[in-house]
């Protein structure tokens, strides 16, 4: 289990080397299933790097896919490491009344430890962002220990038949990954809101946030005791225009101030706030600069309190 750094606050970042490192494919999110004549770019990491640009860091994102995908909704201070890919991972969503059917199309190639170059293997921060079980356990073991690693693990427990409709999976690989993380961030639709599923987890991270919608989050942190003290993070009221990449939002929000100030509870609720805002307009367009989250959060004080959880 790795240690969490007591200041995560770290020198600035010299110039030329990697700040926020974003792992995962890009995905071409169709407008219909089966119909690839025209697509949006998405995947994790297309949403955090715009989340990391907006509140003043540096993404650099690795990544397999066709060489012709158009990349140009990314920020522009965006590093792009592209290793070229036959296909590119193609994702559809239906919304229905009773949730959301999707599909996954001609998956992308694995991302293993040799597609990330030994000098960005001591960025500030490292995401691993699966979206369809492509990366491999091994690359969660290459970051320096002054790195802040974290994982969102939904691409880990998605497996898809032959007509590409997706499933969800046991997440085969979490032991040989969680023990090189600093912290996990699942939503309660990942683990079906069985909060019993949770508790093998504390055996190998210390910190596991669990975003629960419009209820907010929840922080959970392991103490030197074994015992895992919860804090719950309330939720800023919003108008939802577009839900698309809000747990992405979330994550990039969080685990930047996390980096930032080493305090886990205000990261959740700057991230919270980040999302809100966010999904207050369409796509990546919404994600509020820093000075608006701030402001908010000083307009609207917060006493957390934590406890002993009680729901594992």
């Amino acid at each position: 289990m790795r240690s969490v750094p007591e200041a995560m606050h770290t020198a600035s970042v010299s110039p030329g080397s990697t700040d926020i490192l974003l792992l995962g494919n890009v995905t071409r999110d169709l407008d219909k299933p089966g119909d690839f004549s025209t697509y949006r770019l998405g995947g994790t990491v297309t949403f955090a790097a715009a989340v990391a640009a907006r509140l003043g860091r540096r993404p650099t994102i690795i990544t397999y896919a066709q060489t012709d995908t158009d990349f140009s909704v990314l920020p522009p201070q965006t590093e792009l490491i592209l290793h070229p890919s036959p296909t590119s991972t193609c994702f559809a969503n239906i919304y229905t009344p009773q949730g959301r059917i999707q599909y996954c199309y001609t998956p992308a190639p694995t991302i293993v430890a040799a597609d990330v170059p030994e000098a960005m293997r001591c960025p500030s921060i490292a995401l691993l962002g699966p979206i369809a079980d492509e990366i491999a356990p091994e690359v969660a073991a290459i970051f320096a220990p002054e790195t802040v690693v974290a994982a969102v693990p939904q691409g880990w427990m998605r497996r898809w038949d032959a007509d590409g409709r997706v499933h969800s999976k046991r997440w085969e690989s979490a032991e040989a990954i969680l023990p090189h993380l600093d912290a996990l961030v699942v939503s309660l639709e990942d683990f079906d809101a069985d909060w019993s599923r949770l508790a093998p987890v504390f055996h190998f991270v210390p910190m596991v946030v669990v975003t629960e919608y419009k209820a907010g989050s929840s922080v959970f942190q392991k103490q030197p005791n074994g015992a895992v003290l919860e804090t719950k993070i309330p939720p800023r009221p919003a108008t939802e225009v577009d839900p698309t990449g809000a747990g992405d939002t979330f994550t990039t929000a969080f685990l930047i101030y996390l980096q930032e100030t080493g305090d886990a509870v205000q990261a959740a609720r700057f991230a919270n706030i980040t999302a809100s805002m966010a999904v207050e307009h369409l796509g990546a367009t919404g994600v509020p600069t820093r000075e608006q989250v701030l402001a908010y959060m000083d307009e609207h004080p917060f006493h957390p309190r934590s406890y002993a959880q009680s729901k594992f």
